[in-house]
């Protein structure tokens, strides 16, 4: 009997890559085992990912929502000893839904969270930076760590996006001694640097409620943050690919917690040991909502395709919408590659239909191998 594996980024707004997992773990078709494993970006959702592919358990933690409201958030406890925490957890856009405010909003209880891993004895951490309401450089998660941040006046504070103009040293004697030996893997898919026209605030700010005026002020806090940085703990943080990221925390990670940033798909694909896995296959599915240009670098199918490729494994993708030519296709390293959707269908169509729209392309593709 022929195994397929089905690994598929998320269909945005019409299936879940834990949706598609389920889709494909119940078709049964002559000839062939499915299995299916779910990924993630580094998004909500990131978490329940690691947690189905590795197993595990999951942890609350009492913390602070972007406000410095209460807020019991969670995090994922692989068996191996990895804490996998996603910064939408606890300062993420739907906490802040109806009132953004990146100027104001903190990443302080993504901090809290780490903390809370760390002094429960996690062995590696891993975090996700997708899906934040904030600008504040990380600088709040650092605070929960331990860090201290001063103003003009030599006082203490926590730096937010409105904020970060009035910083002037910073002090990690007291950081958390656990962040010392344990390794910080960030999940960035992103490569805009910390400000400038390409910068946090430009680009992913106004995504956040900022106007025009809100961009400049916060992009400026960004370049002071950078500079501060460079006089106090001697780093250069202002090029940084994926420094960006989160409203910064890309760099603040980098620079405040000594985090490694790394492509999510790579993290995620090194977690599940999918080269191990490879060679059980006969065919792997892969697929996103989109596959165009911007799939080409750093997204799941190129990631999945590269590895199946190195393997000598033929990968197929089944995708929403499909913008790439044969050259492409086969660049990407990609046997086959089709929309599940009919075409000419609409947006609102797709999605009405998306799962047995996928079931029926999936027992397609199988059939024909």
């Amino acid at each position: 009997m022929k195994r397929c594996l089905v690994i598929s980024d998320s269909f945005k707004g019409t299936l879940s890559s834990p949706d598609i997992c389920r889709i494909a773990r119940s078709i049964s078709l002559p000839g062939w085992h499915i299995d299916a494993l779910p990924v993630a970006d580094g998004g909500e959702g990131t978490t329940d990912c690691f947690l189905d592919a590795c197993g595990g358990q999951k942890r609350s933690a009492a913390v602070t929502d972007p406000f410095g409201d209460p807020l019991t958030a969670c995090y994922g406890l692989l068996p191996d000893g990895t804490a996998v925490i996603e910064c939408a957890a606890a300062a993420g856009l739907p906490q802040a839904e109806g009132r953004l405010d990146p100027e104001r909003t903190t990443t302080y209880g993504v901090g809290q969270l780490l903390a809370h891993a760390l002094d429960h004895g996690a062995q590696r951490l891993i975090l996700g930076l997708g899906g934040s309401c904030t600008n504040d450089g990380g600088c709040g998660a650092a605070a929960a760590l331990g860090a201290v941040f001063y103003d003009r006046q030599g006082r203490s504070f926590v730096p937010t996006g409105i904020t970060l103009s009035q910083l002037s040293a910073i002090d990690l004697r007291g950081l958390h001694p656990a962040l010392h030996t344990t390794p910080l893997t960030v999940m960035c898919d992103i490569r805009n640097p910390l400000y400038g026209p390409d910068g946090a605030a430009c680009v992913f700010a106004p995504q956040k409620g900022a106007d025009n005026a809100c961009v400049s002020r916060l992009d400026a806090g960004l370049r002071h943050l950078a500079r501060v940085i460079a006089a106090s703990l001697h780093t250069d943080v202002s090029a940084l690919p994926g420094g960006g990221a989160a409203g910064g925390f890309g760099a603040g990670c980098a620079a405040f917690l000594g985090g490694t940033l790394r492509s999510g798909i790579e993290t995620v694909l090194d977690a599940i040991q999918l080269d191990r896995r490879l060679p059980d296959y006969q065919l792997v599915v892969t697929g996103e909502g989109r596959l165009d240009a911007q799939s080409l670098d750093g997204k799941v199918v190129s990631g999945v395709a590269r590895r199946c490729r190195a393997h000598g494994v033929p990968a197929a993708a089944l995708v929403g919408a499909l913008s790439l030519d044969r050259a492409a296709l086969e660049a990407l390293g990609l046997s086959a590659a089709r929309s599940i959707n009919p075409d000419g269908a609409s947006y609102a169509e797709a999605a009405a239909h998306a799962a047995p729209n996928y079931r029926a392309a999936l027992t397609a593709l199988l059939e024909e191998y």
